[in-house]
């Protein structure tokens, strides 16, 4: 469905950013019968969440930015009609053993239990199997609790903690560095870096890392669904926000792209922004920023007096690739399909994480970098044309972790970006029976189809500082006991610093982060309430 281009002069609700949350409040506040206004800087509404075709001739169209699997309550699919499919994946996990005689890896099978047992004998972990289901056992638990109210008010953390009715199990998660945890409980090196992963992708830190910074972006990777799955949509990412698209310029929303915000003010609401090399104004009764918390700061005028927000850091490179099929690996017990089925984590054990850290922190490129791959094509292959799929073609997608921004430059970023590609091909090369070279496809120039996109490549492209694919540091999905929660913005976690009217409605929300939608439904309802009183 083509963008509403008719800009009236005033609005109820103007929303900066069309990127997911965006699309999803405009689609909640819409339907409710405000008047709606969503201004994209780019030429076109999803922001990080699209698909696109990658590689020149290729008839492939790949999640070129975000993570490939979504983190979307059903409640918002249903809430809005979204003609959205989300596919589960039967594999949670294939992991390489580094330096196994056998070329043997650990398999987590979500649908065979003796399975995925004899896979942590295979490693030698077989005393960590039964840590490892309870671990995950009580951040299940976690999730039943913690899930139901990401579309709610916020709890306080007291209401959380009686939730649970767990206080050893609190105390691990949401007190103590998780760190401790994985240790107390799992004794395998490999196994401890299979579980402290979710705790580190995207956020540079240590398991013991004081800040907990670590255990907050643990928990949102294993809360999803109320089971911690993660999901694959069917038509790739794009199809997320092309069904939000829909479903806001249904209910009539105006979609104004190409219109880059250049000021928020926010005592009178109006929001300057230029388009065409034009400059035009709108006013909203609310504005919603859905762009970083920084980015927002920067827009405010009069400027804010506050301590400035500090520009957040990155901490990933993100390689895509297409295969004419599936590499073989070194582990003839398992098929690729099998491995490449859930999340492949490569050179990520508890040991190769800390080092990957530590020289990192020292300002270089870890010498072996810890990567996870994902491989959309098994779950949906609707990504790829008819061709490509008949000829049995693949897409990973490689996230490599503990690559902060800090080691990315204006002036180093080209050379850095082919660095990181050739580690991340390395890395991938250390587990496979083959090199990954040998079955990359060639574009339409014969050009190797790969891409990789550095956290300042990410910043370029989509406006997230730093490369920070959480447009900021994570927080707890919940208030402090003694937190004033006196108005529908405190209440619903949307509230800035630039009073009632200006409300955060991205990832840089409380309970932000992923491709969700939650940030931006819950800046959508504290925008009702604030309205209608309830």
């Amino acid at each position: 469905m083509a963008a509403s281009t008719e800009l009236a002069a005033a609005y109820d609700v103007v929303i900066v950013g069309g990127g997911h949350n965006g699309l999803t409040a405009a689609a909640y506040l819409a339907k409710a019968g405000r008047s709606v206004a969503v201004l994209e800087r780019l030429d076109a509404t999803g922001g990080a969440a699209v698909s696109a075709a990658a590689f020149d001739g290729v008839d492939g169209r790949l999640s070129r930015y975000s993570y490939l699997v979504s983190l979307m309550p059903r409640k918002i699919v249903d809430d809005l009609s979204l003609d959205l499919q989300l596919v589960r994946r039967r594999y949670s996990s294939y992991t390489p053993a580094p330096g196994h005689p056998d070329g043997a890896g650990l398999l987590v099978d979500n649908q065979d239990e003796d399975a995925t047992r004899a896979s942590f004998s295979r490693i030698g972990a077989g005393n960590d199997a039964d840590a490892f289901a309870a671990l995950y056992r009580d951040t299940a638990r976690i999730a039943q609790t913690l899930w139901p109210t990401v579309t709610e008010p916020l709890p306080r953390r007291s209401e959380v903690k009686s939730r649970l009715a767990d206080d050893t199990l609190w105390a691990s998660v949401f007190e103590r560095p998780i760190g401790e945890l994985i240790e107390s409980r799992i004794t395998s090196d490999l196994v401890r870096g299979v579980v402290v992963t979710d705790a580190l992708i995207g956020t540079f830190a240590t398991p013991n890392d004081a800040s907990l910074q670590q255990n907050r972006c643990f928990l949102y990777h294993v809360i999803g669904g109320g089971t911690g799955d993660w999901d694959v949509p069917i038509g790739g990412m794009g199809n997320v926000t092309r069904q939000l698209a829909s479903a806001a310029l249904s209910a009539g929303a105006t979609i104004i792209t190409g219109a880059e915000v250049t000021s928020i003010s926010p005592e009178s609401g109006t929001v300057t922004f230029t388009k065409s090399d034009q400059p035009h104004t709108v006013t909203g009764t609310h504005v919603l920023a859905n762009v970083a918390p920084y980015i927002l700061s920067k827009l405010i005028s009069p400027p804010p007096s506050p301590v400035p927000v500090p520009r957040p850091e990155g901490s990933q490179v993100k390689v895509n690739l297409l295969l004419s099929r599936l590499p073989r690996l070194r582990d003839p017990s398992v098929s690729p399909q099998a491995a490449f089925g859930g999340t492949f984590h490569i050179n990520e054990t508890y040991t190769q994480l800390t080092a990957a850290y530590s020289a990192a922190e020292t300002g270089s490129v870890p010498e072996v970098l810890p990567c996870e791959i994902y491989c959309h094509t098994l779950s949906d292959p609707s990504i790829l044309g008819p061709e490509l799929v008949a000829s049995g073609a693949q897409t990973l997608t490689v996230f490599a972790l503990h690559v902060p921004d800090r080691l990315i430059t204006a002036e180093n970023n080209d050379a850095q970006r082919e660095k990181l590609q050739q580690a991340v091909l390395d890395s991938l090369n250390s587990v496979l029976a083959e090199p990954i070279q040998d079955v990359l496809l060639n574009d339409a120039n014969g050009k190797p189809c790969i891409e990789t996109k550095t956290t300042r490549d990410i910043e370029l492209a989509l406006n997230m500082p730093g490369g920070n694919i959480f447009h900021g540091p994570l927080s707890w999905p919940f208030v402090d006991d003694g937190e004033m929660l006196d108005t529908p913005a405190k209440r619903w976690g949307v509230a800035t610093a630039y009073g009632d009217r200006v409300l955060m409605c991205g990832s840089g929300a409380v309970r932000g982060g992923a491709v969700s939608g939650i940030g931006g439904h819950n800046a959508a309802m504290a925008v009702l309430e604030a309205v209608t009183g309830n």
